[in-house]
């Protein structure tokens, strides 16, 4: 997956978050919703981490596609 690719993937899965957002404002997100909202924000922090690593490989003269998916418990147990 190229940058492009990349950022293609992370500006599908923040539409179908604010979607998620707007078709429950004032109401709160039931189950099944909670889940998906929940599956896309990871979806999205694994893209962002992805995009992140592509960036540093190609700046330190690295092969970008050598990056890989990070698993979820990697990314989000970064520490902000």
């Amino acid at each position: 997956m190229d940058d492009l690719e990349v950022v293609r993937r992370i500006n599908e899965l923040a539409d179908e978050e604010h979607r998620l957002e707007r078709a429950h404002a004032g109401t709160p997100l039931g189950e099944d919703e909670l889940q998906r909202m929940r599956a896309v924000e990871v979806a999205l922090d694994q893209c962002w981490d992805l995009l992140r690593q592509r960036r540093a490989r190609r700046g330190a003269g690295v092969d970008p596609d050598e990056a890989m998916v990070r698993p979820v418990d990697t990314v989000e147990g970064y520490q902000q």
